[in-house]
């Protein structure tokens, strides 16, 4: 048991120095804080999309950002270049993968890795926020929409 216990603290240790320290470079020493009211929302290239960063650069590598897209707003198939992990924060967003539709109220997560392709729809009259952690930098890639 104690060779056990020791391996996890050595597990959990190594995963606290694998952490670059640049990824906790704003805010208080380690901490990150950014509270609902101080979100900066940018509006999109695309109309009815918007983002508010919490950390990094969306243009140059790794961050994380809330993602918002306004109520009835639907993305056609697409990817993005960096892995990605999402949580939805409000909304009913309808995530389409291979097909096929998952309905994702708020507190849900999906992951989309090695540019898997995807559309996205906001359903109902609430606009649909997630929060994104990007490894990398943030694109959109469009897809030819599927032949009949």
């Amino acid at each position: 048991m104690n060779r056990m216990r020791a391996q996890w603290i050595l597990l959990f240790a190594a995963s606290l120095l694998a952490v670059s320290p640049a990824a906790y470079s704003s805010g208080t020493a380690g901490a990150v804080i950014r509270a609902r009211a101080d979100l900066a929302w940018s509006p999109g290239a695309i109309p009815g999309v918007s983002t508010a960063v919490v950390q990094g650069d969306l243009a140059t590598g790794p961050s994380r950002f809330y993602l918002k897209y306004a109520a009835g707003f639907a993305a056609p198939l697409h990817h993005h270049s960096p892995d990605h992990f999402v949580t939805t924060v409000a909304g009913q967003l309808v995530l389409v993968v291979d097909g096929q539709e998952h309905r994702l109220p708020p507190g849900s997560y999906f992951a989309l890795t090695g540019k898997a392709k995807h559309a996205a729809r906001c359903e109902g009259a609430e606009d649909c926020v997630m929060f994104i952690d990007a490894d990398g930098a943030w694109d959109v890639v469009a897809e030819p929409a599927p032949q009949p």
